[in-house]
């Protein structure tokens, strides 16, 4: 089976690549924002392409262009930005639905996504995302100190990540707590700003490649992701599980794919804070690694791909 893998998100085809059979041939086309690169060099490297099957990242210019040059079976695989923000705009909007109603299969990789992918294809399926294990792996917790060691992974953004509520719940536990934050994200100014407003100290770190995150992860005790509007598990509380650190971050309970996952519903600020301080009287870094290895596992997600990779080779030989 020969896999063109078109686009990627926060590493996802890349991983999952990594899972494949030995006896999987994939082909990952890969670009940059830039201009030139998301437009002409994508297109001629998608026209140039032959696969059996073709998976592609995000539901935007990439698989417009894939579909608007025949390539199929085709999985368009959405990751949350382009239902969620994309659709809603004049010109991306039309792109998105369009790719919706014309691949073959649509995956999402978060359950609060599904209602929106099945209004416009039936095919729609939840399968989780994955890591890789081989750089985010668990290591021994340094020994309590007195203070708990916090680390704001995700990238600062109020509207969508809730960076505001988080800071807000810090400084109400400030003498319990050592806060690293990670400096990126539209809103990392406004959030050093409204730190240093409210007297709270934080030690920023710098930006690193995606696979030395794991050295931030293991020097925190508790690792907050994400107090966002979508209530899904990130890639940021998937990787800091992974590396065996608890996380708090927002996970809604009206998902039925995540009622076996601990602290369901934090959301304000005292729903942080409290969540905080709770968390070494409590096994949640156990019970948030039964529920990763059991949903996450990556080897369950491949099956799941080559599945839906095999049923769509088979229909397409039916035609």
């Amino acid at each position: 089976m020969k896999v063109v893998m078109i686009n990627d998100c926060s590493f996802v085809g890349e991983t999952l690549t990594k899972y494949f059979s030995e006896d999987s041939n994939v082909v990952h086309l890969k670009r940059t924002k830039g201009l030139f690169d998301k437009t002409v060099k994508i297109c001629w490297r998608i026209l140039r392409s032959n696969g059996d099957v073709y998976h592609c990242h995000y539901l935007l210019q990439d698989c417009w262009l894939a579909l608007r040059l025949g390539k199929h079976p085709i999985v368009g695989h959405a990751h949350g930005s382009d239902l969620r923000d994309s659709i809603k705009r004049f010109v991306l909007g039309r792109i998105v639905r369009h790719n919706l109603k014309n691949c073959d299969k649509i995956v999402v990789s978060t359950p609060n996504l599904l209602k929106t992918a099945r209004k416009y294809n039936k095919s729609a399926e939840y399968v989780p995302n994955l890591v890789n294990e081989s750089i985010f792996c668990v290591r021994v917790p340094r020994e309590t100190e007195e203070k708990i060691r916090i680390l704001i992974a995700s990238a600062s953004d109020w509207s969508l990540r809730g960076t505001d509520k988080i800071i807000k719940a810090l400084k109400k536990i400030e003498r319990n707590v050592e806060v690293s934050i990670v400096e990126y994200g539209v809103d990392i100014n406004r959030t050093l700003k409204l730190a240093k407003l409210l007297g709270l100290h934080m030690k920023v770190l710098p930006p690193v490649p995606h696979s030395d995150m794991p050295k931030y992860y293991w020097s925190a005790d508790v690792v907050i992701g994400p107090i966002g509007v979508g209530g899904s598990i990130g890639m940021v509380a998937l990787e800091a599980i992974a590396c065996g650190r608890p996380v708090i971050t927002h996970v809604s309970s009206k998902f039925t794919e995540y009622e076996a996952f601990p602290l369901l519903d934090i959301f304000t600020p005292k729903d942080i804070a409290d969540a905080v301080l709770s968390l070494r009287d409590e096994n949640v870094w156990e019970k948030q690694y039964e529920y990763f290895k059991t949903y996450h596992n990556p080897e369950n997600v491949v099956r799941k791909f080559m599945k839906i990779y095999d049923d769509l080779i088979e229909l397409k030989k039916c035609d």
